[in-house]
């Protein structure tokens, strides 16, 4: 207090200016442990404001073709702010669709990344209409759909292979949205897992 009152600049770390004393010490966060206060270091901007095209480079992740329609309806409508999806499935990227029953012929693991790959489809009709994976402000609902037996209870578990994609491209805050995952007797062709979400848009 007593140099600033004096018109005296404030005290830098010798070698800095106060101009790089002031950017290192925006770069750390405090955080206190027992009355003990370290710094840890917070993540780059550029990860923070990655857009989600170039998250997907980043991730080095390969959409699938966007699929046709398989009946009458439409893979995306949009109104006004909103962009609904249809149900998709796990396209692979050869255009050929992942299939088998969660809890008979295909165990958690595969289902989840069924479910994953249904988000990786979904990704593709956002792009192939939207132009970019930017106009995409948030994830607003998912609905989550497993091809299951009777018995198998862990169609969360199964959808979160979307829900954790979505986190991954548009961050924890926008990319989760509300979200309901239940188990079906079959889906169309066997395929282990079918999504439908609705997104809000720029």
């Amino acid at each position: 207090a007593r140099r600033q009152k004096e018109g005296l600049s404030p005290r830098t770390v010798p070698g800095t200016s106060p101009t790089t004393a002031v950017s290192k010490a925006s770069a750390q966060k405090n955080l206190s442990i027992h009355g003990t206060s370290i710094k840890l270091p917070l993540p780059e901007l550029s990860k923070v404001n990655m857009s989600a095209d170039a998250k997907i480079q980043e991730l080095g992740i390969e959409l699938p073709p966007a699929p046709a329609p398989m009946g009458v309806y439409k893979p995306i409508v949009i109104a006004g702010s909103l962009a609904y999806l249809s149900g998709h499935g796990p396209v692979q990227p050869d255009g050929t669709l992942m299939t088998g029953r969660v809890g008979d012929d295909l165990d958690l693991d595969a289902g989840y990344q069924s479910a994953r790959q249904v988000g990786l489809t979904m990704l593709a009709t956002l792009q192939s209409n939207l132009g970019s994976l930017d106009r995409v402000k948030r994830v607003i609902k998912v609905l989550g759909m497993v091809n299951c037996t009777p018995d198998f209870l862990d169609h969360p578990k199964v959808i979160n292979g979307c829900s954790e994609l979505f986190a991954q491209v548009w961050g924890e805050e926008n990319g989760v949205g509300a979200r309901s995952a239940v188990g079906m007797g079959s889906l169309p062709g066997n395929i282990p897992s079918e999504i439908e979400a609705i997104f809000e848009i720029s």
